[in-house]
């Protein structure tokens, strides 16, 4: 399993400043297909400075939920740190 990209990613704005509010559709690469899930997270920065990355909601997938679930987290947190993830 793979994480291939975030289409049609989006920011909401969210009046809160340390809160960063995406949405899009998440294409995932699984063993022998394929597969897209519409996929809302946030950006939350603690007051410690670390990002924190959390899925709000994101459509049913043919995967094991927690391994899934790490490497989307890992994936969005890699977009942030390379400025991949768009502003408002």
């Amino acid at each position: 399993m793979k994480v291939t990209t975030i289409k049609e990613l989006i920011r909401k704005d969210v009046p809160i400043y340390y809160r960063r509010l995406y949405s899009g559709t998440l294409v995932i690469e699984l063993v022998n297909k394929t597969a897209e899930s519409h996929i809302d997270f946030t950006i939350e920065t603690k007051p410690t400075g670390i990002n924190e990355v959390i899925i709000n909601k994101m459509d049913s997938v043919d995967y094991p939920l927690l391994p899934l679930t790490k490497e989307i987290k890992k994936f969005i947190s890699v977009l942030d740190e390379t400025g991949g993830l768009p502003s408002l």
